[in-house]
């Protein structure tokens, strides 16, 4: 069982958790004030939106063999409103995928690759599977507790038949 294995927004969610609890990731102090990218309006409102970008990257380059900024820029990025005009992709700040990468580098989750970019470490790997198999043995409690749920409701209305 490993992250491909788990749907990505549950585990982002529990990654950036985790990151959280842990204390160990290094925030800047401009991330309250921050926006994501040219092309958006406003900063996040969530105020541990840099935990959870720490994660999807962290995912990212797990998915992946070796990253870079750049091509992390181009995948976090969105739509720029051109007023009249099409709308055209533009890339995220590049600026907030380095810190997090480095954050990232720091706690020993992520390595620079040989060849360019960044790959995951072999504690990084460790780390991720095991947040993954938390997550999925945590997804099945819930579907176990969902099908008592629905047999108790099965022998409530079988009872209020007879």
């Amino acid at each position: 069982m490993g992250v491909r294995d788990v749907p990505a927004d549950s585990f982002i969610t529990a990654y950036a958790n985790h990151l959280k609890r842990s204390g160990k990731l290094e925030v800047p102090t401009w991330v309250d004030i921050v926006k994501t990218g040219a092309y958006k309006e406003q900063a996040p409102y969530d105020p541990d939106w840099f935990y959870v970008r720490a994660a999807a990257l962290a995912r990212h380059v797990y998915l992946r063999k070796a990253v870079g900024i750049g091509a992390l820029q181009k995948y976090h990025g969105g739509p720029k409103n051109r007023g009249f005009r099409p709308q055209r992709h533009a890339e995220a700040s590049g600026s907030v995928q380095r810190k997090a990468v480095q954050g990232l580098e720091g706690i020993g989750v992520l390595e620079k690759d040989p060849k360019g970019g960044r790959r995951i470490s072999v504690d990084g790997m460790r780390d991720l599977d095991r947040i993954a198999t938390a997550v999925l043995e945590s997804m099945r409690e819930e579907e176990d507790e969902d099908e008592e749920e629905d047999d108790e409701d099965d022998e409530a209305e079988d009872e209020d038949d007879e």
